[in-house]
């Protein structure tokens, strides 16, 4: 069996919700709100501005009108993939995008080695599958190629998956880690960057391997 892509090595119950509705009713009215303070917002902000190189191709999952990157800094392609178009339309900092739901379909749209860092804000409580949806975007992502997931303690409480209303900020971080192992990154590692002030704000990095094993 291939481990990469077993979901059994976590208990079925982390993955359940309290709404299984499909999400594509839960998104099709934009939602133009915040999801974490202005504080946590400038504190992700200046993160993105050191782990992003300038003219990186970046990634912005599950993204929405927001993507908090700064807005100075000179980037290549920025694409977005999230669920609602007239989001993704109103977000400034992207090139493109494309609506598509990851718990429908888990293989992103683009090519092998399309990209030099991925960035999920505040988003990973909502996938079903993450271990299948992080190998995909493995393999989109450069040799090299770096992904912040950031996390804080708000979500939308019925499409959350059951893990992340039960276990604590820690357990939360470690098992996005263990995902990030099962879908093949390596130098995995969180940082707490919350603001003095505000929500919280925790990451969770990984690296591609120098030679994928696709």
């Amino acid at each position: 069996m291939n481990r990469l892509m077993d979901e059994n090595v976590f208990p079925e119950e982390y993955f359940r919700r309290a709404d299984e509705s499909p999400d594509g009713n839960f998104y099709l009215a934009p939602r133009f709100v915040a999801h974490i303070d202005p504080e946590t917002i400038e504190a992700l902000t200046q993160f993105y501005r050191e782990f992003v190189p300038l003219k990186a191709d970046v990634l912005d999952l599950m993204s929405s009108w927001i993507s908090h990157l700064p807005e100075d800094q000179t980037l290549g392609r920025v694409a977005g993939l999230g669920m609602n178009e007239e989001e993704l339309v109103g977000n400034a900092r992207l090139t493109e995008y494309v609506v598509h739901d990851l718990n429908r379909d888990h293989e992103l749209p683009y090519a092998p080695s399309s990209f030099d860092r991925v960035l999920i804000s505040v988003s990973i409580q909502y996938l079903v599958k993450p271990v299948e949806v992080l190998s995909s975007v493995r393999s989109v992502m450069r040799p090299e190629g770096q992904i912040a997931i950031a996390m804080s303690h708000r979500c939308f409480p019925t499409k959350a998956i059951a893990a992340f209303h039960s276990l604590s900020p820690r357990e939360r971080m470690e098992l996005v880690s263990a995902f990030l192992f099962e879908a093949g990154f390596e130098e995995i590692r969180f940082v707490d960057q919350s603001p003095a002030t505000g929500d919280p704000l925790w990451i969770v990095l990984g690296t591609v391997p120098l030679e994928l094993n696709l």
